[in-house]
Order: structure tokens, then C-alpha cells, then sequence
């Protein structure tokens, strides 16, 4: 950019220099903050959200104050310690299937975006934020054919409105696992996926712990392949809140996961071998694993580890063909809302979005290494076009948008102040410690137009519809419910940009 100053007046001069300065410093740091969006401060605030959603005894270096300790005697049932974990949205369930996913793609982020969190200090809090899932999923799988893929009775939680710290006074938490006898390949090896992505990103700081992950991915995914099936079929108290389409994905992800967390022949030959690539995908999320399975397929043949025929030629050019609908470049194109944002489903849309725009950075960053580009139906895409549309998609969010409002609690001037969920809805036990039975919290929190007394700051709510329409409502529990399987991938999206 040029600035050409023209003027004898020397007070002239210097006030078009110092605009020309402005406006230098303005386009140099063009690709850190779009649009007055701070990234790096989106990036931070995500992982407070998972400070909030805390299962168990809280650490004393807890940021989020207006949370307490919760559901510390999971797994008592069972004779198992089971506390821990993550509470799965705005609820106070654990369940298991979108805990591992969301442990998957924190995981894949931090080893993916490694630098970039190391540059804004923040990458030792995605380690915490990984360890306190990691910790339950081990605990959780105290034998090679057993694992605890659920926590609470999900009819009877969603029958209550309470704190999840006053959950002493409502019902039991029963405690749900897929064995031998009752399988779930699906969940396995979602889970055995969500250790091995994890293994490699605490491998250079804790190897003695990323080998334990390592041994508990490897035994799951035995277990997976052995016993076929989906683990809603075994967990059916599940099925009517996270039921799995099929568990060939998921097996296929964990086997991408596995060779690249060991370099094991095994899983780069279960890959090659595998009867269905998935074929073209419509979305990415915690029940549709193929385009993670092939994008890391992909980065095998970038990375000439691989060649590029067969099968995994296949899973590069499945990969490709989702990120040309994505672009608007191939022939099943993703629907747009009017303002930009990629439209997936109805429902929690903004999970879909998120999965997206991370498949984006992570494609951006091997076609730059391979100095490659993507062959659409419709054109071209270099490395800078994935990540200016998963830019995009995070200025949407983060604001930029016909609303003019950020769908992240807590970022921007505007943000959701009634978001669904219990924990936030509801005076901190901190200032009213008197505990508050199952249908307590109904009336006055639930049904009161009020904000919620506690910022739930980093959430990420379901988003707007089609239309780019946006109820602020705390019952609209399609659009206002925030959950941990959208927030994840996009830690790594805001790492990628910041």
C-alpha cells in the first residue's frame, strides 16, 4: 500500500503521515483482527466455556468463580470413581459419545495449531481443558472391553431445572457402559480416537501420561473392531438425544488417529483396506467422522507419506469435494444464509459451522506446506481462499453478521444473555447456598425474561436460522443451547486466525 503526501503545509503533512501510519498498522494486522474482531480474545474465552462445564471436584486454579463443585460421588453405583468430566450442553448429563468427539477435536487442535496457541499463551490451557476429559475417559474405561459411555438418567435430568451443584437432591445418577455382551463400535473407538489425538498433544510434556492414552486407544479400538454395532443400541437411554448413524466412521477416524499417534502399519492398512471411504459428505460433526477420517488421509498423501492412488487418492478427493461445497466451488453446494454463514441443519447449526471452518484452517495449512490447491468442479482454491472463508465464517459468529451481534457468550457488545442452560440460568450457589430441588429452578429462573445472573462468557450458542433469524430466548433451546461439540473445533479455528 502506498501513501503518496503532496502538500507544502508541514501540520498537513504530518497529520496525513500519521493517517497513513494508522492505516499501514490497520492493514498489517489485517489478518489478526477482521472487522475489529479480536481473535485472540475469542480464542481465550473459549476455553473458559470449559471451565463452566466442569463435572466433579473443581481445581482451586478455577477461573470460573460462580461454579462449585458437582456430581462427585459419578459412578458410585458402579463402585467406580467416575466424577469428572464435561456437562455435555446445558444440561447436567455426561454423555459420552459427544465427550469423546469434543475431546477429539480439542486435541486435534492443539497439535494442529501448536504454535499459534503457544503465541498467545494460550496453550497450556487447552492442555487443562484436554486433561480433565482425558483424566474421565481413562477412568471410564477401567477394563480393555468395558467402557462407561454415560452418566445420569438424560429423561429424568431433562425433567429438572437445577444447578448442577444441587444435584444431591434430585434423582440418582445411574452410570451406563458398552461390553462384550452389550457393544458399541461407534463409541469405542470414538473414544479410542479422542486418546490418541491426545496422546500427541501431551506427548512432548507428559510422555509417561500420552503412553497411557496411547494403551487405552489401542485396546478400544480392538474392542470397537471386535464387537460391531452402535452403543445407543446397548446405552438406550441415549438414543433419543445422541444416536449414532452407523460405527464405520468412527472406526476409520480412530485408525487415522491410532497410525498417527504410532506410525503403526495396522491402522494405515486398516484404512487402505476399509470397504467405504464415506463417500461425500454433507457434514462434519459428533456423529459423521468420514471427513475427519479423510482430511487426515489427505495430510498423508500432502505429506508424501503415502502415495496418491487407491484408497487414499479416494479419501483426498472426498475431503476435497466437501471443502468445494463448502467454497461454493462444487456441485452440491452448502446452502448460505443471507449473511454468509455455511447452513447445515436446523438444529444447533453452529456445530456444523464449527467442524467446517476447522476442516478449513487445518486444509489451508497443508495445501500452503505442499504449495497445492484444490481442484473444485467450479474453479480453483489456493491455501489463502480456505482460510478467508473459515474467517468468514468466525466474523459471522464473532459479530459480523445482519444481527450485528456476537453468538459467542461474552465477546462483543452484543452477545446472548439468556442462553439455555442450567448451571447459568440459575444464582450461583456461591450467593444462595441453600440448595434447590429438581423443579425449583422452573420458576423463577427458567421462565423469567431476565438475563441469566451468571455469563456463561465463551459459550457458543446454536446460532441463527436459515434466514438469519435469532431468538434470544432461554426455552429456544434449537438455537440458544450452547454445547461443548461446537465450542471445541473452534478453539482450534480461533488459534488458526488469531
Amino acid at each position: 500500500m502506498y501513501c503518496v503526501l503532496r502538500t507544502r503545509s508541514s501540520q498537513c503533512f504530518l497529520t496525513i503521515k500519521s493517517m497513513c501510519i494508522l492505516l499501514l498498522l490497520l492493514s498489517i494486522t489485517s489478518g489478526k483482527v477482521s472487522a475489529g474482531l479480536n481473535y485472540g480474545e475469542a480464542l481465550t474465552k473459549s476455553l473458559w466455556y470449559f471451565e463452566a462445564q466442569r463435572s466433579g471436584k473443581l481445581p482451586s486454579d478455577q477461573r470460573v468463580q460462580w461454579r462449585g463443585d458437582s456430581a462427585t460421588g459419578d459412578g458410585s453405583d458402579v463402585h467406580i470413581d467416575l466424577s469428572g468430566g464435561y456437562y455435555d450442553a446445558g444440561d447436567n448429563m455426561k454423555f459420552g459419545f459427544p465427550l469423546a468427539f469434543t475431546t477429539t477435536m480439542l486435541a486435534w487442535g492443539s497439535v494442529e495449531m501448536e504454535s499459534q496457541l503457544h503465541a498467545h499463551n494460550e496453550h497450556q490451557n487447552v492442555l487443562v481443558a484436554l486433561k480433565w476429559a482425558t483424566d474421565y475417559l481413562i477412568k471410564a474405561h477401567p477394563e480393555p472391553n468395558v467402557l462407561y459411555g454415560q452418566v445420569g438418567d438424560a429423561k429424568l435430568d431433562h425433567a429438572c431445572w437445577m444447578r448442577p451443584e444441587d444435584m444431591n437432591t434430585a434423582h440418582p445418577r445411574p452410570s451406563y457402559r458398552i461390553d462384550a455382551q452389550h457393544p458399541g463400535a461407534d463409541l469405542a473407538a470414538e473414544t479410542a480416537a479422542a486418546m490418541a489425538a491426545a496422546s500427541l498433544a501431551f506427548f512432548s510434556s507428559d510422555a509417561p501420561y500420552a503412553k497411557t492414552l496411547i494403551s487405552h486407544a489401542k485396546d478400544l479400538f480392538e474392542f470397537g473392531k471386535n464387537h460391531p454395532g452402535v452403543y445407543n443400541d446397548s446405552i438406550t437411554n441415549a438414543a433419543g438425544f445422541y444416536s449414532s448413524s452407523g460405527h464405520e466412521d468412527e472406526l476409520l477416524w480412530a485408525a487415522a488417529w491410532l497410525h498417527r499417534a504410532t506410525g503403526d502399519q495396522m491402522y494405515l492398512d486398516y484404512l487402505t483396506h476399509a470397504s467405504n471411504s464415506g463417500g461425500v459428505r454433507s457434514a462434519f460433526s459428533w456423529d459423521d467422522k468420514f471427513v475427519g477420517a479423510q482430511v487426515l488421509a489427505a495430510k498423508l498423501v500432502f505429506e508424501g507419506k503415502v502415495k496418491n492412488e487407491g484408497k487414499m487418492a479416494e479419501y483426498k478427493r472426498m475431503a476435497e469435494h466437501f471443502i468445494c461445497n463448502c467454497a461454493q466451488k462444487g456441485d452440491s453446494n452448502v446452502k448460505k444464509t443471507p449473511g454468509g454463514l455455511l447452513w447445515f441443519f436446523t438444529w444447533e447449526n453452529l456445530q456444523y459451522t464449527a467442524t467446517a471452518s476447522f476442516v478449513l484452517s487445518s486444509y489451508s495449512k497443508y495445501l500452503e506446506a505442499a504449495q497445492a490447491s484444490v481442484q473444485c468442479p467450479n474453479g480453483v482454491l489456493q491455501a489463502s481462499d480456505l482460510l478467508g472463508l473459515a474467517r468468514a465464517q468466525v466474523d459471522y459468529v464473532l459479530g459480523s453478521n445482519p444481527k450485528s451481534m456476537s453468538y459467542m457468550v461474552g465477546f462483543g457488545a452484543s452477545y446472548p444473555n439468556r442462553p439455555h442452560h442450567r448451571g447459568a440460568s440459575i444464582v450461583s450457589i456461591k450467593k444462595d447456598p441453600i440448595l434447590k430441588a429438581c423443579g425449583e429452578g422452573w420458576n423463577p429462573w427458567y421462565k423469567t425474561t431476565e438475563p441469566n445472573p451468571n455469563v456463561l462468557v465463551g459459550a457458543i450458542v446454536g446460532g441463527p436460522d436459515v434466514n438469519d433469524v435469532y431468538q434470544d430466548e432461554r426455552s429456544n433451546f434449537e438455537q440458544n443451547e450452547p454445547a461443548t461439540v461446537t465450542v471445541a473445533p473452534f478453539v482450534g479455528v480461533f488459534a488458526a486466525l488469531a
